[in-house]
C-alpha cells in the first residue's frame, strides 16, 4: 500500500495504490498554494480510500527538477509522515514520473519528458521503454531540440510535460502531452518497486533567491 506525493510542478497530486490498484487520487492544478493543500488533500485521499495512514507500507514523492518551493514542500511532507508511521519513504524524479505519463497511455517506446524552467531553459531526460538514456539536465530549448534529435536519430518519440509544446516547435512530427505536474499514480507505481533510501531534492540549477550583500 504506496502513498503518492507530487507538488514539484504547476499542480498538487495525491494518490493511494495497492499494488497495481488505484484506490483513490486527487489532482488540483494550482501555481501556489501546495503546502496548504497537501496535507488535506492526502486526508481526503486516505479518506476516500476508506484507509488509516497506519495501513500504509510506504510514501513515495517526487523530487525534482522543479519548484524549488514545491519540491521542499512535497519532500518535507513525506519525511514528516515516514517518520511519524515509522515507514521507508522513496524519491522518484519528477521527469522519470512524467515518462511514465506516456508509458501508462500504452505508447510507450521513446521519451522526452520536459518541464519549462523558465529563463529560456528545458529541463530534459529520455527514456526508452522505461530505461534512463541520460541525466536529467537544465538545457536552452535550441540544445534540447539537439538533444532530441541526436537521441531519436528519426525514430518517433514522445515530448511530455510542461515543456513540451515549446519544444515541439523545434522537434516537429513528435507526439505532444501536456502535463502541468507528475501524476501521483506514477509516482506510487514506480516507488512500490524501488528501494527506500534518504530522500534529497534534485536541483538542476543555482536558485534564484539570492541572500543580501
Amino acid at each position: 500500500m504506496v502513498l503518492g506525493l507530487d507538488t514539484c510542478l504547476s499542480s498538487c497530486s495525491v494518490a493511494v495504490l495497492d499494488g497495481e490498484r488505484v484506490v483513490a487520487s486527487a489532482r488540483e492544478v494550482m501555481a501556489r498554494g501546495h503546502q496548504e493543500r497537501l496535507a488535506p488533500m492526502a486526508q481526503s485521499v486516505m479518506a476516500e480510500a476508506g484507509l488509516a495512514f497506519d495501513r500504509l507500507e510506504r510514501i513515495a514523492v517526487t523530487v525534482g527538477p522543479g519548484s524549488f518551493t514545491g519540491l521542499r514542500v512535497g519532500i518535507a511532507f513525506a519525511k514528516g509522515l515516514a517518520l511519524a508511521l515509522a515507514l521507508p519513504a522513496v524519491g522518484i524524479g519528477t521527469l522519470e514520473a512524467l515518462a511514465a505519463e506516456a508509458a501508462f497511455g500504452k505508447e510507450g517506446g521513446l521519451v522526452f519528458p520536459a518541464i519549462d524552467a523558465r529563463r529560456g531553459q528545458l529541463y530534459l531526460q529520455a527514456f526508452e521503454d522505461g530505461r534512463a538514456l541520460m541525466a536529467p539536465d537544465a538545457l536552452t530549448a535550441e540544445t534540447a531540440a539537439a538533444r532530441v534529435a541526436e537521441i531519436s536519430q528519426g525514430r518517433p518519440f514522445t515530448l511530455v510535460g510542461s515543456g513540451a509544446a515549446l519544444l515541439a516547435d523545434l522537434a516537429p512530427g513528435a507526439r505532444v502531452i501536456p502535463a502541468e505536474g507528475a501524476d501521483a499514480r506514477h509516482v506510487a507505481r514506480l516507488a512500490a518497486a524501488r528501494a527506500p533510501a534518504p530522500l534529497k531534492p534534485l536541483y538542476l540549477r543555482a536558485p534564484d533567491a539570492k541572500l543580501p550583500a
